[in-house]
């Protein structure tokens, strides 16, 4: 059974989706369905967003006024600190979508008479997903990777001086005041990439999103239709001992993909995040092994290195006919160890979770060779 895993792990198959769906008589899975493809439309990973601080409030030019007390001297307040913006990671938060093209931060108050102070603008906070990359101008400036990480986006001003700031010996009445500072304005380019443990990249219809579906609670699209997947799907794979393992499932490659063809380069990026990778292959196909070599030739070009990250070699579909004959010459091939699967009747699929668990702690172990603290969901 799938419970028992060689004793060394423990997979926890998702089974509350799918008793749901079959009390329900898979009508409401189909309007779930049609929500998600709906939904992937609207998913973004770049934004360029204007951010300007609050303004700060304006100095009180006053003098303290009681009866019988002709001179009481300056009494006006400061003006209150503008509101910073600041960007914050929110794990809810899975695209830039909700994300508006300009902010403005809360201004402070003006200062007022008898010495009060005008009050701070508060802080305006923007939620963004974890993986969003801050840029200014071409150049990094921010990297929010883990959730609860902040950047102050803009500052806010600061408060204009009341008159009783201006006081000295030798002027004992100043009607001096001076106005709240403008906020700080800036145009940042905010570019998320998919954080996650490991990363699915193949073809389209290679399985990809099926295979997801098969370890996971993730219930991202599935069709025959190329480019079925329009945005990146993260699933969580469940181990004994409260262990998850982040599987993110990658829009298809097709080749050329670097020089923009298909989807582009613009979901490549989501694959520099990932910590190791699963090459995904369709052993229906012929010679399963070029899109092996195709894979890594895309991803070498994108980025020098990044096909040679920890991975492991996928052959789904080995529930046809034509890919038992392809699964011997895809071995002699590569030349190294292929984990042959159906994502659709669930066959060999212990393998593909233990070699996963076997990644992972890999992953972690280095991660704290090197005294980093490894990811965590």
């Amino acid at each position: 059974p799938k419970e028992q895993l060689s004793g060394r792990a423990r997979w926890l198959k998702p089974v509350i989706p799918a008793l749901w769906e079959a009390e329900t008589g898979g009508s409401r899975g189909q309007e779930i369905e049609t929500i998600l493809a709906n939904k992937k439309r609207y998913f973004v990973d770049c934004r360029r967003v204007l951010v300007c601080g609050g303004n700060g409030g304006a100095g009180a030019s006053c003098f303290h006024s009681e009866p019988r007390k002709e001179f009481g001297g300056p009494d006006g307040g400061d003006g209150g600190n503008g509101g910073h913006v600041i960007l914050r990671v929110d794990q809810q938060v899975k695209s830039l979508s909700s994300v508006l093209s300009q902010y403005q931060g809360f201004s402070g108050e003006d200062g007022g008479s008898k010495n009060c102070f005008g009050r701070s603008g508060a802080v305006l906070y923007v939620q963004v997903p974890v993986g969003t990359l801050v840029k200014e101008g071409g150049r990094v400036v921010a990297d929010l990777s883990r959730t609860g990480d902040e950047y102050i986006a803009a500052l806010g001003g600061a408060g204009g001086k009341g008159n009783r700031f201006f006081l000295a010996n030798d002027n004992r009445a100043p009607v001096t005041c001076t106005p709240g500072q403008p906020g700080q304005q800036r145009v940042l380019h905010l570019e998320l990439k998919t954080v996650a443990h490991a990363g699915m990249v193949g073809f389209p219809n290679a399985g990809k999103s099926s295979l997801l579906r098969a370890i996971s609670n993730a219930r991202p699209a599935v069709a025959s239709y190329p480019f079925t997947t329009l945005k990146p799907h993260v699933g969580i794979v469940h181990y004994e001992g409260h262990q998850q393992i982040a599987v993110a499932d990658i829009p298809g490659i097709i080749r050329g993909a670097h020089q923009n063809r298909g989807l582009g380069s613009a979901f490549l990026r989501h694959i520099e995040r990932c910590r190791f990778l699963l090459f995904v292959v369709d052993l229906s196909q012929p010679e399963p092994w070029t899109q092996v070599d195709d894979l890594k030739y895309e991803l070498e070009m994108y980025e020098e290195g990044l096909s040679e990250r920890p991975h492991a070699i996928i052959a789904n579909k080995i529930d046809l006919p034509e890919a038992r004959a392809n699964l011997s010459q895809l071995r002699d091939h590569l030349g190294w160890e292929v984990i042959a699967l159906s994502a659709l009747t669930g066959e060999n699929l212990e393998q593909l979770l233990l070699h996963l668990k076997v990644l992972h702690d890999a992953y972690v172990e280095a991660e704290l060779g090197k005294g980093r603290q490894p990811l965590r969901w």
